[in-house]
Parts: C-alpha cells; sequence; structure tokens
C-alpha cells in the first residue's frame, strides 16, 4: 500500500488556476462548518496534497485512465495496474476544455479534456498506459478521437442502449470480456483466477467500508455531513484503494461513536435531501455545500460521484475466471440507473426508495448545461416524484461560480417551502 509523500512543490505551482480554485473549495469545507470529523483530516490533507500542493500519486504499476463507472476496476488490479478515474470537475479545465467542445457542452466532458490537455494537471497521475472510455454518451463517444489527438491510447467501451433484455446482457459480458484482453496486452500481465480473486476482495473492502458509511447517513440527525461524504468518494477516483477502505473504515468508527454519543452534526429540524442528477466532482461541489450552508443535509445520493459508484457489490456463483468475468459484467450493467439507457424506471424507483429509506423531505435535481439526458429526465422523474408527494428543485447548472447567488436564493426558498410543509403537516 502507497503512502502520501511530502513533496517540495512545484515551482509556482501553488499559485496556478486550478490549484487556487480547489484551494477556496477546499478551505471553504473544512473552515466554513463546525465539528467536521476528526478522521475527515486524512480525506482533507489527501485534497491538499494532490489538488493544491500538485504532490504526484504513488501508484502499483501502470495507470489506467477511466472516464465512467461502468469500467470494471477488478479487472485493472488483476492485471498489475491501477485505475484512475479523470472526470474532473475544475472550472479552470472546463475552459481550457471549451477550445475542443462547443460552449453548450458538458462541463464535466470539457473538464476532462481539459485536465488531459494540461501540462501541469492535478491530480498528478502521471503517465496513462490506457484510457477506457465507455460510450456512455454523445459527447464521451466524440471525446475519444480528441484524447487520441492529444497522444492517448484510448479504449471505447460499447454499453448497449438497453439493460433489460438478455440480448443486451450478452452483448455486454463480450464487451467486458474483450476489455479483460486488451487489459492483459497493454500490461503483459495474465488474468488467473488468483489475480481476479485478490482484486475482487480489494474492491469488496472498499464496497463494505462505504455500505458501512451509507447506512450512518440514515440516522436522524444526521452524524455526517453530505459535503464530507461526497469527498470521501470523490477520493477513491485516485487514492490508492487499501489506503482508502482503511481511512473509510476508520471514519466509519468515529462515526459509531457519535451515534453512541447522541452527536447531531446538523439541526434536529433540518431538511433532508436526496441529491441527484449530474455529478458533484471536486471541486465543482457548489451546489451540495450551498444545501448545507442553507441548513438543510444532504443524507443520501444517486450519482456516478458517490453512491452508485461504490454501493452494489458483486454476486459469484463459481470461482472461475470466465464465470467470474461475467459476474463482474453484471454488476456494472444490471443495478445501473444512468439516464443513457433508452428505458431507465429502474433509477426513479431508486429515487423513491432512497427518499423513503432515508425519511428524506425533498430532491434536489442537478443537470449540467449540455448534459441532455440528465436534461430530457428530469420531467419524468419530476412527474414521478410529484405523484408521490415529494418535492423536487431541479437546478440547470454548469461549473461557472457566476450563478452562485442565484442559486443560493432558490436552494433556500427551497428549503424553506419544506419546513413549511412539515409545520402544516403537524399542525
Amino acid at each position: 500500500m502507497s503512502e502520501i509523500r511530502e513533496v517540495p512543490l512545484k515551482p509556482a505551482f501553488n499559485q496556478s488556476r486550478q490549484a487556487r480554485e480547489a484551494e477556496v473549495m477546499l478551505n471553504h469545507i473544512v473552515d466554513d462548518f463546525i465539528d467536521n470529523p476528526a478522521a475527515m483530516t486524512y480525506f482533507y490533507d489527501l485534497f491538499r496534497h494532490a489538488f493544491i500542493e500538485g504532490a504526484p500519486l504513488d501508484r502499483d504499476g501502470p495507470g489506467i485512465g477511466t472516464t465512467c463507472i461502468q469500467v470494471p476496476e477488478e479487472l485493472i488490479y488483476a492485471v498489475g495496474a491501477t485505475p484512475v478515474r479523470l472526470c474532473n470537475g475544475a472550472y479552470h479545465y472546463d475552459q481550457v476544455g471549451a477550445d475542443f467542445m462547443p460552449a453548450k457542452s458538458c462541463s464535466l466532458v470539457k473538464a476532462t479534456l481539459g485536465r488531459l490537455h494540461s501540462e501541469k494537471a492535478v491530480p498528478d497521475v502521471g503517465k496513462l498506459a490506457l484510457i477506457v472510455n465507455p460510450t456512455t454518451c454523445d459527447q464521451k463517444k466524440k471525446a475519444a478521437q480528441m484524447m487520441e489527438g492529444m497522444g492517448y491510447e484510448v479504449y471505447d467501451m460499447d454499453l448497449p442502449s438497453a439493460k433489460d433484455n438478455e440480448a443486451a446482457r450478452e452483448y455486454w459480458r463480450r464487451v467486458v470480456k474483450q476489455l479483460a484482453a486488451r487489459l492483459q496486452k497493454v500490461t503483459g500481465k495474465k488474468l488467473t483466477r488468483q489475480r481476479l480473486r485478490e482484486a475482487m476482495a480489494k474492491t469488496s473492502r472498499a464496497q463494505a467500508a462505504f455500505r458501512t458509511l451509507h447506512n450512518f447517513r440514515r440516522k436522524a440527525p444526521s452524524l455526517i455531513l453530505g459535503k464530507d461524504v461526497f469527498l470521501v468518494t470523490n477520493a477513491y477516483f485516485f487514492d490508492d484503494i487499501e489506503r482508502w477502505s482503511a481511512a473509510v473504515e476508520a471514519l466509519n468508527a468515529e462515526l459509531a461513536q457519535r451515534e453512541a454519543e447522541a452527536f447531531s452534526a446538523v439541526q434536529k429540524k433540518a431538511p433532508r435531501i436526496v441529491f441527484t442528477g449530474s455529478p458533484p466532482i471536486f471541486p465543482n461541489v457548489k451546489l451540495p455545500l450551498l444545501i448545507e450552508e442553507a441548513g438543510g443535509v444532504v443524507v443520501a445520493d444517486e450519482t456516478c460521484s458517490a453512491n452508485r459508484m461504490l454501493y452494489d457489490m458483486t454476486a459469484v456463483d463459481e470461482w472461475l475466471v470466465s464465470h467470474m468475468i461475467e459476474s463482474i459484467a453484471d454488476k456494472y450493467l444490471k443495478p445501473c440507473t444512468c439516464p443513457i439507457f433508452t428505458r431507465n424506471d429502474d433509477r426513479i424507483r431508486r429515487l423513491l426508495d432512497l427518499v423513503s429509506t432515508f425519511n428524506a423531505d425533498g430532491v434536489v435535481y442537478q443537470s449540467f448545461a449540455g448534459c441532455q439526458v440528465y436534461e430530457m429526465e428530469q420531467r419524468s422523474v419530476a412527474e414521478a416524484l410529484n405523484k408521490a408527494g415529494i418535492p423536487m428543485l431541479y437546478i440547470e447548472t454548469d461549473y461557472s461560480p457566476d450563478d452562485m447567488g442565484q442559486l443560493s436564493t432558490r436552494v433556500e426558498a427551497f428549503l424553506e417551502s419544506i419546513k413549511t410543509r412539515k409545520r402544516q403537516a403537524r399542525a
């Protein structure tokens, strides 16, 4: 397991635009909230090292970049490589990426391209042996060729347009097996049963730690703020998996102590919010922060930067390589609630379940301007939530800080409407 190294700063690195952007956001997350869990210090320091000081990240074996949670990381670990999630939340990289994409494109895709194009990129993941790019939207499909133009080797993973039929599942299984073959060719290491089981054990430990954290968020009043949980899950993008798992386990132990002491991280009547839609990715976590600054608390989420990334476990019937790969493929397809599928009733069911299970008072739906699948699906989600009597706030935004004042006003009004509903219900 690698360690976070103390290294000298790169010349003027901490004065660069991306470092200043990250520093402002991290200081806000840490300094402007009271009663941060002591175990969060690990994550605060990790982001300070990686995003502000520009410290290089240690890893075992070659780095395999990924642009989506649909890439089976177990296969990457099993061939002696390390997955690195390349999705980026920096407004600086969004502006750099605008040279490659139309102005109305998704900020996430633009920022990912901008980061890959930049020389002093953060976090510093070093040389990548391959980028695995699932075709989860048209913009990512077209971005692959741009990545290749920057000198990266890119492997596209074609997702089926549906997941609710056997033909789609068989197609996806073949795609995952083809990825396994490509990874073996890139690394020169054979995918054996022992290596795959060891890799699955690593990810299973991480998933178990996350599930425990996830369950602690059910407690009312809340034991931890959503802004910290998003930071924890964002750290999974680039941190050493075993070190990350140990840090989450330490956080869970502290939350268990908080529960025993009846500690509350928020006011008792704080509106409980489920967050969904386009993912909050550091340093762009402005909307969750606005919710909690206004007196709410994000108790659960349905996003690909947190809950969807770590919640689902792999179920294996037979411990043979072919069966294990098929089980891994099923794990990455069957429970997926990404809006890219032609029908996505599972996502609505998942949101309704989260609201019920976490005793939430409302839903905040974020859509990045230019992200057509999330923009289009918000209507059906809103209709389902409205039918169930659950208030929803739809926010279309991007990585720019220019709309902070407007968003703050809308969030405050939404939370106040929830408080009014609750008062009327008690009357």
